[in-house]
């Protein structure tokens, strides 16, 4: 183990907390069909943002992948996709994993720019802590960039850094989460076309 998994030990990871708390749909399909996929889009009820602490805005909860918003957004609608077992780097993902992250990343980037209301954004994935990987678990950052971006006191727009990062509102964190919930579902329905089947 290296210092960072001593760090954030997978009984500690904020992420996994969020998994668990999170549980995927009972289907065993590795084909789901558009209603077993739908059912990966938590419900109101089921996204209580403080089932787990700190809160969790939980957009998807799939068999093995979860997406819940940045806490500390970069920007509005800042979205981590996270996979729902504790893996520490990219190399360290099986292949059905793979997949579904391959599956749903193109889609909540689609969401993310809808619910932001920008055609330009990021998709960013860290390994390690030389690489600005903070929690040590996998996941993708969509960050939306707006066409004006936020007051930054050093004038510089970074990547990732301990700059500027206001703590997301509880308020705005269910909006936002409950739109793109809905967002996901039009989405979902766009793809999987007349069969109703997706394909993972």
């Amino acid at each position: 183990m290296n210092e960072i998994d001593l760090h954030y030990p997978p009984e500690a990871c904020p992420f996994c907390n969020i998994a668990s708390a999170f549980p995927a749909p009972s289907s065993s399909l590795r084909t789901p069909t558009y209603t077993e996929q739908a059912a990966s889009i938590p419900t109101e009820k089921e996204a209580d943002h403080e089932k787990v602490s700190p809160n969790a805005y939980v957009v998807l909860a799939s068999r093995d992948v979860v997406a819940f918003l940045d806490i500390l957004p970069m920007t509005r609608a800042h979205l981590l996709v996270a996979t729902r077992v504790h893996r520490v780097k990219v190399q360290d993902l099986e292949g059905e994993e793979s997949r579904e992250i391959g599956f749903w990343l193109p889609i909540l980037a689609r969401v993310v720019s809808r619910v932001a209301g920008v055609r330009d954004y990021n998709i960013v994935q860290n390994n390690g802590a030389r690489a600005a990987q903070v929690v040590p678990h996998v996941h993708f950052h969509i960050i939306p960039r707006p066409e004006t971006m936020p007051q930054i006191q050093n004038k510089s727009w970074t990547m990732f850094g301990r700059g500027q990062r206001d703590e997301l509102d509880d308020e705005e964190g269910v909006k936002i989460a409950g739109e793109m919930r809905s967002v996901l579902r039009e989405e979902l329905k766009l793809i999987c076309g007349k069969d109703k089947v997706g394909k993972l």
